[in-house]
């Protein structure tokens, strides 16, 4: 096996296998109506039943070299994608949920898709615009992005709150990454962990209660898979933080928002080492 499918319960505190296979697959999203997860792997988008059944490839047109940065919009009925296939570099795309011809939303490159706002209006992404890590938001539509950080060290991974209050996201501008959150229109930059860790990929619970993110050891540059890494929960400003539990994963683990529609279980991939 390559990689488990799992899902964890934040309120038993236990986890349950869900799909392993030889292939490495990454970034679970749940469907809105929490039927199945919307998971990449070799470039492509595939639908993996939590009711049994097979996984189902979806079609995302010419769209086949995807990345781990996908996910679905609020009201479930479109898919966003970072794709590479048509510019070499990593673009934004939205399609219609059932799959289809992916519609351009970022004229700007590399672009990498994180988080949708709740209203269902706004995208945030990671942007690389000359060589800096930046969080940009832009509408649906596309248009003109708005830039929220300006090159204080390396930003990334932006998801929103449910209330659309806040967009966390990772950065480090104090040295180790550490997770932060500013308000879409800019204002009220605060820090949200400062330990001696590695943190990533923040993902606000649908409760507006929590947040998720994955933790490496201090010494770990950037977010590669196939480590020791550990998931950790805390409130949404910082207190509590606790370690729910280690796994081998890291990049494909949780890279997007993972969370189920009632808040109450997320999934993540775990990897076992490549032969």
């Amino acid at each position: 096996m390559r990689s488990s499918v799992e899902i964890y319960n934040v309120r038993t505190g236990k986890a349950r296998e869900v799909w392993q296979t030889d292939r490495l697959v990454e970034a679970p999203n749940f469907s809105p109506d929490g039927s199945y997860l919307l998971l990449n792997g070799d470039g492509l988008l595939f639908r993996l039943p939590l009711n049994g059944g097979d996984v189902v490839r979806v079609d995302t047109g010419f769209a086949v070299n995807c990345n781990n940065d996908h996910g679905i919009s609020p009201d479930g009925t479109e898919i966003v994608i970072s794709d590479k296939t048509e510019f070499g570099k990593s673009a934004i795309y939205i399609l219609p949920i059932e799959g289809g011809t992916p519609r351009l939303v970022t004229e700007n490159h590399p672009s990498y898709w994180h988080g949708w706002s709740p209203d269902g209006r706004q995208l945030a992404y990671c942007g690389i615009r000359d060589d800096l890590f930046d969080i940009y938001t832009i509408s649906v539509d596309g248009g003109v992005e708005t830039r929220l950080t300006h090159g204080e060290g390396r930003n990334d991974g932006p998801d929103y709150s449910a209330d659309g209050q806040w967009i966390y996201f990772n950065s480090s501008r104090t040295g180790l990454m550490q997770i932060w959150r500013i308000h879409p229109d800019g204002t009220g930059l605060e820090q949200v962990t400062s330990d001696n860790q590695g943190n990533w990929f923040a993902h606000p619970s649908p409760r507006n209660d929590k947040v998720l993110i994955l933790s490496y050891d201090p010494s770990v540059f950037d977010h590669p898979r196939d480590l020791d890494v550990r998931l950790r929960l805390m409130d949404m400003d910082g207190g509590n933080l606790k370690t729910l539990f280690e796994l081998f994963g890291g990049q494909g683990t949780i890279n997007v928002p993972c969370w189920s529609p009632d808040g109450e279980e997320f999934a993540y991939v775990r990897y076992f080492p490549a032969v």
